[in-house]
């Protein structure tokens, strides 16, 4: 479950080169793109110019390189050729990176051009929410200290939170112990400790914190068909506090 100093190295190296996957995304224009040609232009990146794996294409029979989760999705959208990103929608872009054996994850929900206020106001609540999650993370703390940092954040400004989905430990596997629940109890749950590694990916509703998965197995939505939202980043528990190993240069002031 815990990492070793020389693994944590390994894996902040991995969750750089994914940090500049996101960099590269954020010179894109995204209005007009398809998400598969994000999904695409995202493989061409890693595989080519970075000399890593895309580490989610593959894991359970997955064939793409990322979520696209567009509005009411709340996560594991499927890039299509068909799903075209238009003037004021919100989409997740959801990616994972392996190199040297360790695996990286990280997303971003982006603003397609003219975002409605509302819309906005949930984007930036959900990214406040997750790193009030990270901000709670030291040795000794414990897992419910995460969740209910992002629960009190989220039920204060009115959002509601995905109970289905939580983040997870992760190293050489994509998914390993234990799980971090987006809410919880102060003081409840697993006492964190140096070296352990996992992800905090709050998502937020506007509506009801019910989900449905659709008929591909894969899309999850808002059972309202309002909108969601969600930001992740992969973390390691240091010896005084934390450290965000997928950090973008853009985050500096964020830290």
């Amino acid at each position: 479950m815990t990492k070793t100093p020389e693994e944590v190295e390994l894996m902040a190296e991995a969750g750089r080169l994914l940090a500049s996957v996101f960099t590269h995304l954020d010179a894109m224009s995204l209005a007009g793109l398809s998400t598969l040609e994000i999904n695409d232009r995202v493989e061409t990146y890693i595989v080519d110019h970075l000399h890593a794996r895309p580490a989610s294409k593959g894991q359970y029979d997955y064939g793409f390189v990322l979520n696209s989760s567009r509005n009411a999705v709340v996560c594991h959208g499927v890039p299509s050729a068909t799903e075209i990103l238009q003037d004021g929608d919100i989409v997740n872009l959801d990616i994972t990176l392996e190199k040297n054996g360790f695996i990286a994850d990280s997303s971003k929900t982006y603003l397609i051009g003219d975002v409605p206020a509302p819309a906005r106001r949930l984007v930036r609540t959900t990214y406040d929410a997750m790193w009030k999650g990270i901000r709670a993370v030291r040795p000794g703390a414990r897992l419910g200290d995460i969740g209910h940092a992002i629960e009190r954040h989220a039920t204060r400004h009115g959002y509601s939170i995905v109970r289905d989905y939580c983040g997870h430990g992760i190293g050489r596997e994509m998914h390993e112990a234990p799980q971090i629940l987006h809410f919880g109890k102060p003081g409840a749950g697993m006492a964190l400790r140096e070296g352990m590694v996992f992800t905090i990916e709050p998502m937020l509703n506007q509506g009801r914190r019910t989900v449905r998965t659709e008929a591909d197995g894969w899309t999850v939505v808002t059972s309202d068909r309002k909108l969601s939202a969600q930001f992740e980043h992969t973390v390691a528990v240091t010896r005084d506090g934390v450290r965000v190993l997928t950090l973008r240069p853009d985050e500096a002031q964020a830290a």
